[in-house]
């Protein structure tokens, strides 16, 4: 990594030696001494540069921190795709030796689906642009690592320089806040490049792997595929309107009906077969007769050319359907059979009947081959590429069934005054009734008509592309049964749930996201399911039920260490719910990029939850700059793809029983409650603390982070006040960027320290080293732990907050010393990482380019903090510089 990182760095400075001059580069080089050897003379000489000068040092930073990203993104790529483990296969020969039910491997196999969600609220502060640009960088540097001749070398150099030129000269920085189409066009990039450069030769190797246990997927097997909240997170952003959903989804479908073109296209090209040779199905030149009638304009431009073709006159017929189904997407037209696709299951059919065909005329090779690989592509990407999941706050249902119920004179009582549980009991019966709640003349106005638009768009969308294109409404803040029933309610008013008639055209999915409601989710989720009008509802959508757990704000409010413990242990709740049920649980995590908020390897996260909690499925958000690291490059793209296919199977089929005993569980869940509990109480200490939130917004730039024109979502709630309004990404971008990083570490010491204190010593010894889950979640909080620069949070301090609030900062690392202190003994090593040293290099080779950026924010900030009308270009100089922190850090939301 290092060597990529000097040679990027050496053509960096040749191009900052052409376009700016030797003097930049000597005030760089004279910067990260003074941050290395004597960083208490840099206020003076940073006070003493002009913005100009200093917005070039900014970017030059900025650069060489991203740079290192991109050689540890190549470094990455080229250990995993060498390593002993890289691949399924591996895992396959366990299954096949240790599992001898083949009932349960043939149940989990069925329902096998890794589903990323990529999120409407990214914290990826970088412009997409110049993502493109670094990822053309990764590619170049892994061919120049792979030259094998004197020429290619000189090639790769060349191009290198020319994108590091352009670099140089592309704006960072985006000028206007993106609307959710801008994030929709983002979004369509990774999707579109991962359906076209990673999937087809993914799922292929899965095929392969599977039938090494005598499993054969069918046609319209997912296991991948993709989610999106892009126009369909409505929860606290007044932007994502149903126009705006709908918008989106026609965006989506544009670029997922060419994505399914171009692979027809090619499938065109792959498959010459002739009849003449090699015989057709009667069943195939049936559908071609068909074909003809249907659209016979298609025949009499191609049958002169593919009379004796069939499977290339099928694909001519093919590509016309979709351009067709484009056209009614695009229109809001009706389907027209024949001449269009209802849904993709239409598509599969007829890839099915060439299937069959090539199979019984000799053709097993080819159908095995580009065939079956464009069945899986199409299957996994569908004709929107993604699901999209539609999410609202539960409040806002509350208000709108209120309104229906009141004006309808459904109940004794204003909707209002009811209690929680008077509320679930009326809903219930109301679910059961066959009368609508909106009059003809009841119009609903301001947001309550915005909220009731929704579940409309809903039905829809699903009527215009079909059952995929969303499946699940998500209740952010479930609190109780009656959060999940009041969308309910709303949805049968839409026509969207019909329980006498059998139709649930979409699920509810709760989100647990305090302690409260973690603690108390398979209570609500038992009081759900025993109600017969919602365990009818369940059953009509497959006996599925999906439940989102909350990294976010459960850590803001309790503390990383809690946070993780009560999710933990919620799954188990919900598991054992489920079972008791008869009900297939899959599990939604809401993580972020930030190890606070739920981030770290996905392949340890999976295999970390409790046994018996996965049966093949599994959803995760993808968040900001995570969905540039893990899938800007395609070759890491497919690693990452294929390490959470290998834990789910693993954890489904290996994971089924607790690897130790019940009572040394019990022991372990014991010690936990006593870590968690005395974390508990040193985190609410520290935020329950009077000056808390002013030290916040003094020792990080968090009140400057609106300009930063990283998403579409407002950063605070809507009426919220304080550090309660305040969402939980902002909560952590801004302590990341002042290097504190206290969500991700802030309360474990406290926690650990009291478990060594009350004689559980030896028994965290053991957690650590036998218990996954306990195990995974330290090794993140070290990973934060070394990340962090008190060092560098000092001058924060010092330089921005004024004196009477120093004390906090004292709080801060006599908690972060205590907490380096335990997980050191605890790990049984002398420095932070010891044990993984290449993580250890990775951060320690980004400081050199890291640090100096953080000391120029801090200048720069109090330069914006001490001005009533501050340059524009100080206010630009800044937000470079959180730009390029964010960069350095990586994982910082």
């Amino acid at each position: 990594m290092r060597t990529g990182i000097d040679w990027l760095g050496a053509l960096l400075e040749e191009s900052l030696d052409r376009q700016e001059g030797p003097e930049l580069l000597a005030l760089m080089r004279e910067l990260r001494r003074l941050t290395e050897q004597t960083p208490g003379r840099l206020s003076e000489v940073l006070a003493a540069l002009d913005l100009p000068t200093t917005i070039r040092l900014v970017r030059a930073f900025s650069a060489f921190a991203r740079f290192g990203n991109v050689a540890q993104q190549v470094r990455e790529v080229e250990a995993v795709s060498t390593g002993p483990d890289w691949g399924l296969s591996p895992l396959i020969g366990r299954i096949r030796s240790e599992v001898s039910d083949r009932q349960v491997i043939d149940r989990v196999v069925a329902a096998l689906e890794v589903r990323p969600v990529f999120t409407a609220h990214p914290t990826e502060a970088a412009r997409r642009t110049f993502l493109t640009k670094l990822r053309n960088l990764a590619e170049l540097l892994a061919q120049r690592t792979a030259a094998t001749s004197p020429a290619d070398l000189q090639r790769a150099d060349r191009r290198l320089a020319e994108v590091i030129d352009g670099m140089w000269q592309t704006d960072e920085l985006r000028i206007d806040k993106p609307d959710p189409l801008d994030e929709a066009a983002s979004v369509l990039y990774y999707l579109t490049e991962l359906g076209t450069e990673v999937i087809p030769d993914l799922l292929e190797d899965v095929d392969r792997e599977l039938e090494r246990l005598g499993i054969r997927l069918p046609a319209a097997a997912r296991p991948v595929c993709f989610g999106t909240w892009v126009g369909g997170d409505r929860d606290g952003n007044p932007n994502v309107t149903p126009a705006v959903t709908l918008a989106v989804l026609i965006r989506l479908h544009e670029r997922g009906i060419q994505a399914l073109i171009r692979i027809i296209d090619q499938l065109f090209r792959d498959v010459s077969t002739s009849s003449r040779l090699a015989g057709v199905s009667a069943e195939l030149a049936a559908s071609l007769r068909q074909d003809a009638e249907q659209l016979p304009d298609v025949y009499a431009t191609f049958v002169r050319l593919h009379a004796e073709e069939p499977y290339r006159l099928k694909c001519c017929y093919i590509h016309r359907r979709l351009e067709n189904t484009g056209h009614r997407f695009a229109r809001g037209m009706d389907h027209s059979p024949g001449c269009d696709y209802a849904d993709a299951g239409e598509l599969l059919a007829e890839l099915q009947l060439m299937d069959a065909s090539l199979r019984r005329c000799h053709g097993e090779r080819i159908a095995d081959g580009p065939l079956r690989r464009a069945i899986r592509t199409i299957a996994a990407l569908g004709f929107g590429l993604a699901t999209m999941d539609v999410r609202e706050h539960a409040a806002a249902h509350h208000e709108v069934v209120g309104t229906l119920i009141d004006e309808a004179g459904a109940a004794p009582v204003p909707y209002a005054s009811m209690s929680r549980t008077e509320r679930t009991a009326f809903l219930a019966a109301e679910l059961q009734s066959r009368r609508p709640l909106a009059g003809r003349l009841l119009a609903l106005q301001g947001d309550q008509a915005r909220t009731m638009g929704a579940f409309s768009v809903v039905r829809d969308a699903l009527d215009r592309f079909g059952p995929g294109v969303i499946e699940s409404y998500i209740i952010s803040m479930s609190r109780g049964a009656d959060d999940v029933l009041a969308p309910v309610i709303l949805a049968r008013e839409a026509g969207l749930i019909d329980l006498h008639a059998g139709v649930a055209r979409i699920g509810f999915v709760p989100l647990f996201e305090t302690i409260d409601e973690l603690r108390r989710a398979g209570a609500i989720m038992d009081e759900l399911l025993n109600d017969p009008g919602y365990r009818r509802l369940v059953a009509l959508r497959g006996d599925l039920q999906e439940v989102l757990l909350g990294y976010s704000d459960s850590n803001k409010e309790a503390g990383i260490t809690t946070s993780q413990w009560e999710i933990h242990r919620a799954q188990r709740q919900l598991r054992d719910v489920m079972q008791r049920h008869g009900a297939v649980l899959r599990l939604f995590h809401g993580r972020g990029g930030s190890v606070s908020r739920g981030g770290g390897p996905t392949h340890e996260a999976i295999l970390a939850q409790p046994f018996g909690t996965l049966e093949g499925q599994i959803k995760f958000t993808e968040q900001g700059e995570v969905i540039a690291a893990k899938y800007g490059v395609p070759r890491l793209a497919r690693y990452h793809l294929e390490s959470a296919l290998e834990a789910v199977l693993e954890a489904s089929l290996l994971h089924r029983e607790s690897r130790v005993s019940r009572q040394l569980l019990a022991e372990w869940d014991a010690v936990m409650d006593v870590v968690a509990g005395a974390a508990f109480t040193a985190y609410r200490a520290f935020v329950d603390a009077p000056e808390l939130l002013e030290y916040f917004c003094s020792a990080t730039p968090v009140e400057e982070l609106g300009a930063l024109n990283i998403s579409s979502r407002p950063v605070s709630r809507p009426g919220g006040a304080g550090l309660e309004g305040l969402r939980a990404i902002p909560w952590v971008f801004g302590w990341n960027q002042s290097r504190q990083l206290v969500p991700g570490w802030f309360g474990l010491g406290s926690g650990l320290a009291a478990a060594r204190r009350a004689g559980r010593e030896e028994a965290l010894v053991d957690m650590a080293a036998h218990w996954h889950f306990f195990r995974t979640f330290l090794a993140k909080v070290e990973f934060t732990l070394a990340k962090a620069d008190l060092g560098i949070a000092a001058h924060w301090v010092q330089t921005l907050v004024d004196p009477s609030l120093h004390p906090m900062f004292a709080a801060v690392r006599a908690e972060f010393d205590l907490t380096v202190a335990e997980v050191l003994r605890l790990t049984k090593q002398e420095r932070l990482l010891d044990r993984v040293p290449d993580l250890q290099q990775a951060i320690e080779a980004r400081r050199p380019h890291l640090d100096p950026i953080c000391y120029l924010q801090i200048g720069l900030l109090e330069r914006l903090r001490a001005s009533s009308d501050p340059d524009p270009l100080l206010r630009r100089a800044l937000l470079l510089t959180v730009n390029g922190v964010a960069a350095g850090l990586g994982n910082t939301g």
